[in-house]
């Protein structure tokens, strides 16, 4: 009876110093908005309408590795690349995706972003343009956004070829696809990507 009795104790109290070690080790992810570099980290950050957006992996499926963030070069290799950004992980995440055109012909510098019809790919605008979709958790719904004409500022601050790294910041303004007259301001945004690594990159 004793030894029965020290037994359920003993292994009670493992279990109490084992529940107490892992909750102690929990740490929630807490997203921050990186540094500006240029050194291909592969690192995303901006401010949609004051909400950080990060790039987060998602389980994935059978269709798709629910990648944080990806970046797509045109068919011709010329016409356009384009950056994805995901937050798979939070509960109704946003993503955003912006879309450069004529990036080998002009390289480093600073451009102006232009109307988005909050399309992606060959079916874009052939320009400098952003489109995203956040929650609106007041409608519970999603919204898309586009940028409108003038709407900001893409600085390229490397673009390598050599060493397959592309770095920029960029800020602009969006209007609701359905609602001209609904705007939201992208701030603070930020990308360092080195291309022929991101799909080993790991995002939280």
């Amino acid at each position: 009876m004793k030894t029965k009795l020290f037994t359920t104790l003993f292994l009670g109290g493992l279990l109490f110093l084992v529940s107490c070690s892992n909750n102690s080790d929990y740490q929630p992810f807490v997203p921050s908005l990186p540094p500006i570099t240029q050194t291909g980290a592969n690192t995303f950050g901006c401010y949609i309408d004051g909400v950080l957006l990060t790039p987060r992996d998602g389980t994935g499926d059978l269709y798709s590795d629910h990648k944080g963030m990806r970046y797509s070069v045109a068919p011709d290799d010329v016409s356009y690349n384009e950056i994805y950004v995901d937050d798979w992980k939070s509960e109704n995440g946003s993503l955003l995706r912006i879309h450069i055109s004529e990036l080998k012909q002009n390289g480093e510098g600073t451009f102006t972003i232009n109307e988005s019809n909050c399309q992606n790919g060959l079916d874009a605008n052939i320009s400098i343009n952003l489109n995203c979709r956040i929650y609106d958790a007041t409608a519970q719904i999603f919204k898309w956004y586009c940028s409108i004409e003038n709407a900001g500022t893409l600085s390229i601050t490397r673009y390598d070829l050599d060493n397959r790294i592309l770095s920029g910041t960029f800020s602009c303004t969006m209007q609701n696809r359905d609602n001209s007259n609904e705007r939201i301001e992208i701030t603070q945004g930020r990308f360092d990507i080195k291309w022929d690594t991101l799909d080993e990159t790991d995002f939280p």
